[in-house]
């Protein structure tokens, strides 16, 4: 696969690509753990977002791989309350939307509780997603490739091979 190393530059002009996109007002941010922090954190400051919540979703992985990709149930390690959410539009931030679905379990759950969710990333990838024409409300790129954030640089095995950037 393909892998393309961004700037924080480049982060940056994804950011400022996106603000103007969003219609109407926000009650609440929620960013998804550990991809949405940075830019969720960014874009919270530019739209002075004061209610900023965090979900951390984790997907089985005893489940064999390809089973994994449609039978898996997401357990919700952190959520807020449904009370936070009811009746409240909230801008959901990840960083990349892959195979889809963590912001999709995610969209559901608010969507569960009574909110209104509205789903937002940096770069989305058709290519991989696991729900056919089903989009991102709002995303600053499509990519084919698998995208390293200058946040994700010097972390894990990899990193070794990203020196040379």
């Amino acid at each position: 696969m393909r892998r393309e190393v961004l700037s924080w530059n480049e982060v940056d002009r994804l950011i400022d690509h996106l603000l103007p996109q969003f219609e109407g007002d926000f009650a609440a941010m929620l960013m998804i753990t550990r991809g949405g922090i940075i830019p969720g954190g960014l874009m919270c400051e530019a739209m002075h977002l004061d209610y900023i919540f965090t979900a951390s979703v984790d997907f089985p992985a005893q489940i064999e791989a390809e089973k994994r990709k449609l039978l898996a149930w997401p357990k919700f390690i952190q959520f807020p309350e449904e009370n936070q959410l009811r009746a409240k539009r909230i801008l959901v931030v990840d960083d990349v939307w892959g195979s889809g679905r963590t912001i999709t379990a995610v969209k559901n759950r608010i969507s569960s509780a009574g909110g209104l969710p509205v789903t937002c990333v940096l770069h989305f990838n058709p290519y991989r997603s696991l729900f056919g024409t089903v989009r991102p409300d709002y995303y600053a790129a499509i990519t084919d490739a698998h995208i390293v954030y200058p946040w994700e640089i010097d972390r894990g095995p990899e990193s070794v091979l990203l020196k040379d950037f």
